[in-house]
């Protein structure tokens, strides 16, 4: 089995968390990951304390396929943590699904984290020379052994600790069995914000969560900061602070959920921006502008307006199709796209096109997509795309593939759009989209367009015997 339309950057996990007393929190924890879903896929999992116990529920699935009413129910308590995980390729395992829960000596407490600890081999090996013990291999688990290393302290002590000695990029939220505590990383890679529900409190990876489950936006959890939620309401812990933020880019141009507030930014009206910005760079001749659904249609609408050609859905996506399917044969493969992505002839048939998407990252779908758009008597395909080119990895969380499947990577412009059979290609720069986003470089992290990585990224060497996972 294989995922539709893998030719993405995925993120690798989303995490809620709700300090709710008189609230049915699990429920809640349920729809929140439901508004999620899209940063993970492949495992879900919630836990919930009732003040004296924790209760763990996860497994391999969609939020829809892991849990239901019998099982919410038996999930009793006031606070809750929930998690949604997609992993890199061979990690994909019940081991490694989270919330991740554990006794230490101050009791129990549960974790979920999204992002990836670019220590995290060296600290796993120092850990384990002193006596951890290791049953996953998601940088997580690390978090888990030094919390329970500096286990005479309090749990917010113990995070402040364990926030100099982890770098790389962490939004984490860890449930004691009284109070619910978020926390991020110096730089703010990862997004974590805060919002209010009633006299109840929830921490999400996006503010679409908060949307879901009736609470109000307070505010983004910042860089360095550690939250505590508990029956006296919330309190702040500053700890390390940068010279400047490194939020992930990406958030902005594909990996939130369009009706989130990233940075302080609408999500969909930062990248209708970007489109407009496309506009400004590269004008080329067309009939109608249409998106690659759903991930190109803000940036289309953005450079159609910019542009004054119209807009038109000229695909139109099967909303109903199953996440993954089996792939028999080649056939089956060229099907695939078919499947998820259909083109409605009477808009295109005779027409120039302007195909508006957000990103290529191996080539693959594009590929795909400009030889349906043909077949379907399109007569030009210009290829739109609202980012810069994907050149680097990366190694804070997001799943970009390794360089040398990076297509941008290894070809040159011209090279990239006869591969994917398009008349013209062209991408937005750079400067065009810290303008869309009203930033800067010292406001955003853009190692995968231009290799300038906020946090050291030292070489992979595997001291321990495991193998390197993420999240």
């Amino acid at each position: 089995m294989i995922q539709f339309l893998e030719d993405k950057p995925r993120d690798e996990c989303g995490i809620f968390g709700i300090y709710g007393p008189g609230l049915d929190v699990a429920s809640l924890t349920y729809y929140g990951l439901y508004a999620l879903q899209h940063r993970g896929q492949e495992s879900a999992g919630i836990a919930v304390s009732d003040g004296q116990t924790i209760q763990l529920q996860k497994n391999m699935g969609l939020v829809a396929e892991v849990f239901n009413e019998d099982s919410l129910a038996k999930l009793r308590g006031h606070i809750a943590i929930g998690h949604v995980r997609y992993s890199t390729s061979g990690a994909s395992s019940l081991i490694n699904a989270q919330p991740l829960s554990f006794h230490y000596l101050r009791g129990m407490v549960a974790l979920a984290h999204n992002g990836n600890l670019t220590n995290a081999d060296e600290l796993r090996y120092s850990l384990g020379a002193t006596g951890s013990v290791f049953q996953s291999t998601s940088d997580t688990e690390v978090i888990v052994n030094l919390i329970a290393r500096y286990g005479q302290n309090t749990i917010e002590e113990a995070l402040m600790k364990c926030m100099i000695d982890i770098k790389g990029a962490y939004s984490v939220v860890v449930m004691a069995e009284n109070k619910l505590i978020g926390m991020r990383d110096p730089l703010g890679i990862r997004p974590l914000c805060l919002g209010k529900l009633g006299e109840s409190y929830v921490i999400a990876s996006e503010s679409c969560a908060l949307d879901t489950v009736g609470a109000l936006f307070e505010r983004e959890v910042e860089p360095g900061e550690i939250v505590i939620i508990d029956e006296q309401g919330v309190h702040s812990i500053k700890t390390m602070t940068a010279a400047h933020k490194a939020l992930c880019i990406f958030e902005l141009v594909y990996l939130a959920r369009p009706d989130s507030v990233i940075n302080g930014e609408a999500v969909t009206i930062a990248r209708r921006e970007m489109g407009r910005q496309l506009a400004k760079e590269c004008q080329v001749e067309a009939d109608v502008v249409i998106p690659v659904p759903d991930s190109g249609t803000a940036a289309a609408v953005g450079y159609a307006e910019a542009s004054g050609i119209p807009f038109k859905e000229g695909l139109m996506k099967n909303r109903y199709i199953g996440r993954t399917f089996i792939q028999p044969s080649q056939r089956m493969r060229d099907i695939a796209i078919r499947l998820k992505l259909n083109p409605i002839r009477q808009v295109l048939n005779g027409q120039k096109v302007a195909l508006v998407d957000d990103s290529i990252v191996r080539g693959t779908t594009s590929k795909k997509l400009v030889q349906m758009l043909r077949e379907a008597g399109v007569k030009e395909v210009h290829m739109l795309i609202s980012s810069p080119p994907i050149l680097y990895s990366c190694f804070y969380g997001i799943d970009t593939s390794a360089r040398s499947e990076l297509i941008a990577a290894q070809n040159e412009l011209e090279e990239i759009r006869k591969y994917i059979g398009a008349d013209s290609l062209h991408y937005l720069s750079l400067d065009g989209l810290f303008a869309a986003v009203k930033g800067t470089a010292k406001d955003f992290c853009t190692a995968c367009f231009n290799g300038s990585y906020p946090v050291e990224v030292p070489e992979q060497i595997d001291l321990t015997g495991f193998e390197r996972r993420k999240c």
